[in-house]
């Protein structure tokens, strides 16, 4: 097995790299100010009397300064700090689910652009349950389900992959759906650690299953490493999901290299030294840098009453690159 020039021969330190006894409160959370609640509400106030579609907003067409500032905070806790944030709260009891979506779009918009989150074009994205299965080459995405999702990067699938994934919380299940997040560094760390057999083979290629996300004529499957060092940073694209799917797809089995590497990822994911649980409440809104954080949810059951099932609304943002999903 011969390793990368590119490998990362040592541990990754840094607020990048925490474990879970080294996160409180204080280390990603970011609360509204009152100021910057009577900001979106005066904004509410604004769009009611002068409606404009949700993707025509832009966080320049006014001041806004406290809520600029909650949002500078947030930007540096993804950039210096453990690179996941929970800003507190919209006043969901005031504002209609249309009026939280344009609020949250805005907010949002401060920190990078929003982008496609499908080929279709799709920008605001809602996740909750279908009801349908998530099988390899079905094209449902994981998030379209109850079930557990394991600890990931959105679009890993794909080759630009956002940088800022946000999720604003409009209604928690009845049971279940905790979040949980982890630093990839740290995972990097664990598997130098503990399987420094396999690292080299988790910086050259896998298949991911595209998720039927993709032109006629095209492959149904994208190949990439799972891990990329960029200097002194390193970037992760991890999906064990779209992993094995895009193995299925392709009707081709894993040799032994690649299934210990997928095996000793899904190992170092079970620890729980590793990950950090948070529940979001109605009006939450989650941002993560998804290069460098994974990110999941335990399984859900929602109430019996439809109108109080689980509901997040997803944004996916990057500055770079084209605005449509393939970047």
């Amino acid at each position: 097995m011969t390793a990368t020039p590119l490998l990362f021969d040592r541990t990754i330190a840094g607020p990048v790299a925490w474990t879970r006894d080294r996160i409180g409160d204080g280390n990603y959370r970011v609360a509204l100010s009152e100021a910057a609640l009577a900001e979106l509400l005066d904004t509410v106030r604004t769009l009611r009397r002068q409606p404009v579609p949700l993707l025509a907003l832009r966080p320049d067409n006014a001041a806004l300064p406290a809520c600029r500032l909650a949002m500078e905070e947030v930007r540096r806790v993804l950039a210096g700090g453990p690179r996941f944030a929970v800003l507190s709260r919209l006043p969901m009891d005031a504002i209609s689910l249309d009026e939280a979506k344009s609020l949250y779009w805005i907010l949002s918009a401060m920190l990078a652009r929003p982008v496609a989150q499908k080929l279709d074009g799709t920008m605001i994205y809602d996740v909750h349950d279908t009801g349908r299965q998530a099988l390899p080459g079905s094209g449902v995405r994981p998030d379209k389900t109850n079930i557990e999702l394991h600890f990931h990067n959105d679009n890993a699938y794909n080759a630009t992959m956002p940088e800022i994934v946000g999720l604003l919380c409009v209604r928690p299940a009845r049971d279940g759906g905790i979040s949980r997040v982890m630093s990839l560094a740290s995972v990097h760390n664990a598997l130098r650690a503990r399987h420094g057999d396999v690292l080299p083979r988790l910086y050259r290629p896998f298949w991911f299953d595209r998720q039927r996300e993709f032109h006629p004529g095209e492959e149904p499957v994208f190949s990439a490493p799972v891990f990329i060092r960029d200097g002194d940073r390193l970037s992760a694209r991890i999906s064990l999901h779209q992993i094995r799917g895009g193995y299925a797809v392709r009707g081709e089995p894993m040799d032994n290299e690649t299934a210990a590497a997928v095996e000793a990822v899904r190992e170092i994911f079970a620890d729980p030294e590793l990950q950090f649980h948070f529940r979001l409440q109605a009006g939450d809104m989650q941002f993560v840098a998804n290069r460098e954080i994974g990110h999941s949810r335990t399984e859900f059951q929602d109430d019996e009453d439809p109108a109080r099932h689980r509901l997040l609304v997803r944004l996916w943002l990057r500055d770079a690159g084209p605005q449509g999903y393939m970047g």
